[in-house]
């Protein structure tokens, strides 16, 4: 499961960069759209939530080791 959510956040990260860069070229031009600068929230939200977990993995992992040591 955490090498998928991995993998995930990885691939997301990928689609933010490139929604960003998108969304440069984008309000660059004359008359851009509005909702186009909205575009890179999804992937961001995304690497949030992916992140938040992949970087709280190591504390709970340990919290649980730790409570079967003391059994």
């Amino acid at each position: 499961m955490q090498k998928k959510i991995r993998q995930f956040h990885r691939w997301t990260s990928i689609v933010f960069t490139a929604t960003a860069v998108a969304t440069f070229i984008a309000l660059a031009l004359e008359n851009p759209v509005e909702w186009v600068s909205y575009t890179p929230l999804l992937p961001l939200f995304l690497l949030m939530v992916t992140g938040l977990y992949l970087f709280a993995l190591p504390y709970t992992r340990r919290r649980v080791s730790g409570a079967r040591a003391d059994r």
